[in-house]
């Protein structure tokens, strides 16, 4: 087991913090993240789709993610919500029957979108379901693994057979650093330069940091988040991982502790000129 850690506010790393969110910020940085997709649909509604969708194919090359994305969302032209609402069962089937992107096949994806119509029949919206899932917890993690729960039975055909994968949208009650579930509530939650927003019932003080690797090393590495670290490099970042990160996080923004998230990765994601000063992913 990794040993816990537990970091003491340092001037110099908050100074990098804001050093790098400047220059690495912003919507300028947004073209080369399934987010810039996102962020295109003026309507909540519309979001909340995109982005559950955007943020499950969020693994692999970003390019690759972007065109998956893409071509997902393009039976639901620019109105997936209510395009989706109106889409019976073939319709779902004859739409994303040829999809397939990486382990994400035609069966997953019409799962996923089953799923989203099942919920929103139900609840409304994705933004209902998830507050009918939470706790009130301190973070958000226990709210996470009720929600996917709540979503991979939402469209199932029968109570065995569930609607999404787990290695498509993890339990955050597997332990697995569940960063795609994250990811959207970051996007979701937050409303700056970069994140577009429009959830009320969620505050971003308990949002936790979506870890995939480039954010573990930045942590482990640059930012010693992590303390002394022996040997287990090699290891994938769980959620014990993304809680230490956040927790971390927590000392230099305690009302916002995914603010570094986006700026932080882009130097390891879509690296630009300069970037290399910041030795980050």
């Amino acid at each position: 087991m990794r040993r816990v850690y537990k970091p003491s506010y340092d001037p110099d790393i908050a100074t990098f913090l804001e050093t790098v969110h400047a220059a690495c910020s912003g919507r300028r940085r947004l073209d080369r993240d399934p987010l810039a997709i996102v962020a295109t649909y003026a309507s909540l509604a519309d979001r909340e789709v995109a982005g559950l969708v955007a943020s499950i194919l969020a693994f692999g090359s970003v390019d690759l993610i972007m065109d998956a994305v893409r071509r997902a969302l393009a039976p639901l032209g620019p109105s997936p919500a209510s395009v989706l609402d109106r889409m019976d069962e073939s319709d779902i089937a004859e739409a994303w029957g040829g999809f397939q992107y990486r382990f994400c096949f035609p069966k997953d994806m019409t799962g996923v979108f089953r799923s989203i119509k099942a919920v929103r029949r139900e609840y409304g919206s994705l933004e209902a379901l998830f507050a009918a899932c939470d706790d009130g917890g301190s973070d958000v993690t226990a709210a996470c693994g009720a929600f996917v729960r709540a979503l991979r039975l939402a469209g199932a055909r029968t109570a065995a057979a569930a609607a999404i994968r787990p290695n498509l949208l993890p339990d955050t009650a597997d332990g697995s650093a569940c960063k795609r579930i994250f990811l959207f509530l970051r996007w979701m939650v937050r409303r700056d330069g970069v994140d577009p927003g429009g959830w009320k019932a969620v505050d971003p003080s308990r949002l936790v940091v979506p870890m995939d690797v480039h954010m573990f090393r930045t942590c482990r590495d640059r930012l010693g988040f992590f303390g002394p670290w022996r040997g287990e490099g090699s290891a994938a970042p769980r959620l014990s991982d993304a809680l230490a990160a956040t927790a971390a996080f927590r000392l230099y923004a305690p009302h916002d502790p995914v603010r570094y998230d986006f700026a932080l990765t882009r130097p390891g994601i879509d690296p630009r000129p300069g970037d290399e000063v910041f030795d980050c992913g």
